[in-house]
């Protein structure tokens, strides 16, 4: 259609603004009404929020997409009442958590009493082990904002009430595993927490949501309505708590976040003789022989340099995060070979980065003061690295090479 004559033409349209992330939500929707109803309710919720806050959400019931790579166009995955059961499903979510995945998982994504039976993630990942108790009926608690410093907590009230959710507890100590960093606990001032007197929690200490360093998760102890099981309708949201839900925006924010230009994969090439650090027929187990290979780019000679405290670090293996270089037997003599072995905070699993001149690095083991080394110059694999008394030499000096 022309013109009017005097008239203005219209703009270009904008194009819509690409979204920040993408998240896909699993659920099973076929396990307890009242968990059920908190899928519904995620799924109304969720939508909203994503279009305010400038992400994507998608719903499904496929768990398959996490066994045939469908979940890698997403950068966060929720699990909003369940967790996967089939081992292509379980390996797949694995593999998407140690390839830079990010995941938010929902009170029942945590409940097992069989933690044996997937042992990387109740007990690796999430940390929790065992379901060990729950409160009963569903009530809102009392929750102290720990780790103020977090992005999830960041600005939290330091005690606020949550919505109304039943409450689980765990037979793992959160608190001794060093990976594990709690944002919010129940405060003292909750208990009694429940309803019925033979399923309330009188005292003791119970994480809420924490998050696992080695990993881009967060695990929220909270999905589960108060519900007329007569009528299967909700008394109760779960999302109702102003401050639960700028928390819950606040993770989803800080996980989407791509952490590869900040938080890289590294191979450590020999100065002395141009071979990597590698972990021996891309093991895992505790005991695995940190040596020296051919440089092959696999994740097997690839690690995450993680900070601890006071200036230290642990080298974490990318088949799993959770296995670090580690100082046989916490040795301090000259020699002592180095191997794989899970991280529980020991001086001898932590290292001191110092930087050379040319851009090189040396590592220095925190309990003994010795620098790990190549205990030959020749290019010969299969060697195993060792700590020595620091010399300056060659055979202790490190290229890192960032991966993607």
């Amino acid at each position: 259609m022309a013109l009017l004559l005097g008239s203005t033409a219209p703009s270009a349209l904008a194009a819509p603004a690409a979204p920040d992330f993408r998240v896909l939500a699993f659920s099973s929707g076929t396990w307890d009404a009242a968990h059920i109803d908190f899928v519904k309710e995620a799924n109304e919720w969720f939508p909203r929020t994503a279009a305010a806050n400038n992400f994507t959400y998608t719903a499904t019931t496929d768990w398959n997409l996490l066994a045939n790579g469908g979940a890698d166009a997403y950068d966060v995955v929720l699990f909003l009442d369940d967790s996967p059961k089939t081992p292509a499903q379980r390996a797949g979510f694995e593999r998407y958590m140690r390839s830079g995945g990010a995941w938010l998982g929902f009170h029942v994504s945590a409940f097992t009493t069989d933690a044996s039976s997937w042992d990387w993630y109740y007990n690796q990942f999430l940390g929790s082990g065992n379901f060990r108790s729950n409160t009963w009926g569903p009530t809102t608690a009392v929750l102290r904002t720990e780790n103020a410093g977090h992005p999830v907590t960041a600005g939290l009230p330091t005690t606020w009430t949550s919505a109304v959710s039943e409450w689980y507890s765990w037979s793992n100590s959160l608190r001794n595993n060093p990976a594990i960093r709690v944002l919010a606990s129940v405060d003292p001032s909750s208990f009694p927490l429940g309803t019925d007197p033979n399923q309330s929690w009188y005292s003791g200490d119970y994480p809420i949501a924490w998050t696992n360093s080695n990993y881009r998760m967060l695990y929220a102890n909270f999905g589960h309505n108060a519900m007329n099981y007569a009528t299967n309708t909700r008394t109760s949201s779960t999302f109702a708590s102003a401050t639960q839900n700028r928390m819950l925006i606040d993770a989803l924010k800080w996980l989407g976040a791509a952490p590869a230009t900040t938080d890289p994969f590294y191979t450590l090439t020999s100065q002395a003789n141009g071979l990597c650090a590698d972990a021996r027929a891309a093991a895992t187990a505790n005991g695995t022989v940190i040596q020296q290979y051919t440089c092959n780019g696999t994740t097997a000679q690839q690690f995450r340099l993680v900070p601890t405290d006071n200036g230290y670090l642990r080298l974490a293996n990318r088949n799993n995060p959770d296995q670090v270089l580690d100082v046989t037997a916490i040795s301090t003599a000259d020699d002592a070979p180095i191997q794989l072995w899970s991280y529980a905070g020991g001086t001898n699993q932590q290292w001191r980065s110092v930087a050379e001149p040319g851009g090189t690095h040396r590592f220095v083991a925190r309990h003994s003061g010795k620098c790990l080394t190549v205990p030959t110059t020749a290019p010969t694999n299969s060697v195993q690295l060792i700590q020595r008394t620091c010399d300056s030499t060659a055979s202790q000096s490190f290229r890192l090479t960032a991966q993607l």
